[in-house]
């Protein structure tokens, strides 16, 4: 994760204010690092928000810059809740009062009740040994219980000054909420080839891998998102959870390909003119996720998923990226919890686990906050 040079060298106080999406692209491409979510075109694919893009100043210049998304209180419109999803894009290293007192402010005065964000800012991480290892051990339930494989001092100052400074942690236990998850899978490219990135996968990943191109398993760059949608509502049937309409998905593509010709890619894998699986991969600079994925029952044996992932990682390397990531995970290493398949799946490509800082809150307006807190409770958040 890069952060913005220079901010607040002058020595004066930051300031926040709007700035154009003009303003806040050519800024976010000075970074090597930016979560899709923090890009101007995200604000247009969350259409049940009023989205707004930010700016920190010191003076004149331009220093960090973030998308806020603006949800109304039910039955209180003139209070919006205010979220930054992992964001904003600032210098996290420094202290972050500087940055995150004249945000509340900003937002306070233009009616935000509360403000949410999620810092894009790691805490530890994890190897795939160590969870395959912990996996078998009865004694070991969750990665929390691991000693971390790399601790970084910038998460753990973030969260003790979070804490320290009146705001509230979000994520749950198990890593998923309402927001985006606080526990991720990915793997590292830099200074990496095909055959490293291969060698660190174990031999299921490898022999699946190897299966799809001896069973002729084509994957292409397509552009037919009903096909897609047709196999992703089969998938979530299949695995009982609830998909987005198609319409969102053409309103991303829409919106994140106007930004940038390749920011989002489909990837579609066939079998003798089937389609077996199908995958969506976003990027930013240097940073490539794994957003979503379909796969038919019938055919599984030809192992069309194997092949996206396969073909997404490959592409990711050759476009020069630092990271690919799988996006969410669970903690739990419970060999008897129906999640712990999930991060079996993942941490078989190798890469590591890591854990973010989170999402967390800070009420502006503690009445309103308490009110809207105890709505979300009633409806299951």
């Amino acid at each position: 994760m890069t952060y913005p040079r220079g901010a607040g060298a002058t020595g004066g106080a930051l300031t926040v204010g709007p700035i154009s999406a003009t303003e806040h692209m050519a800024f976010l491409r000075t970074q090597r690092s930016v979560s899709f979510l923090q890009t101007p075109a995200w604000g247009r694919v969350k259409t049940e928000w009023r989205s707004e893009s930010l700016g920190w100043f010191d003076g004149r210049r331009l220093v960090g810059a973030g998308l806020v998304l603006h949800r109304p209180v039910p039955r209180l419109d003139r209070f919006t809740l205010s979220y930054l999803p992992e964001g904003p894009v600032i210098d996290w290293t420094g202290e972050i009062s500087a940055w995150l007192d004249p945000l509340a402010a900003y937002l306070k005065a233009h009616g935000a009740f509360a403000i949410r964000l999620g810092p894009p800012v790691r805490t530890d991480t994890w190897s795939a040994a160590q969870i395959k290892e912990s996996i078998a051990d009865p004694g070991v339930h969750r990665l929390t219980e691991l000693r971390s494989q790399w601790a970084d001092p910038v998460g753990a100052r973030v969260t003790s000054r979070l804490r320290a400074t009146g705001w509230l942690p979000q994520s749950p236990e198990d890593g998923f909420g309402v927001g985006h998850p606080q526990f991720r899978y990915e793997i590292p490219l830099t200074d990496r080839t095909e055959e490293d990135l291969l060698r660190g996968m174990n031999q299921l990943w490898r022999r699946n891998i190897k299966k799809a191109a001896r069973e002729g398993v084509e994957v292409t760059v397509g552009e037919d998102l009903k096909a897609f949608h047709d196999l992703y509502v089969h998938t979530a049937e299949r695995d009982r959870f609830t998909p987005r309409p198609l319409r969102y998905f053409e309103t991303m593509f829409a919106a994140l390909r106007a930004e940038d010709p390749e920011r989002i890619r489909l990837y579609l894998a066939h079998h003798r003119g089937d389609l077996v699986a199908g995958a969506v991969l976003v990027r930013v600079a240097a940073h490539a996720w794994y957003s979503y994925g379909a796969s038919s029952t019938r055919k599984r044996e030809v192992r069309g998923s194997n092949a996206c992932q396969w073909a997404m990682i490959r592409d990711s390397l050759a476009a020069g990226c630092d990271v690919y990531d799988l996006r969410g995970i669970t903690p739990t290493l419970n060999a008897d919890d129906p999640h712990v398949g999930l991060i079996q799946f993942k941490a078989g490509t190798g890469g590591q686990a890591v854990r973010y800082v989170g999402e967390w809150d800070l009420p502006l307006r503690p009445m309103v906050y308490r009110a809207f807190d105890l709505y979300m409770r009633r409806r299951g958040r």
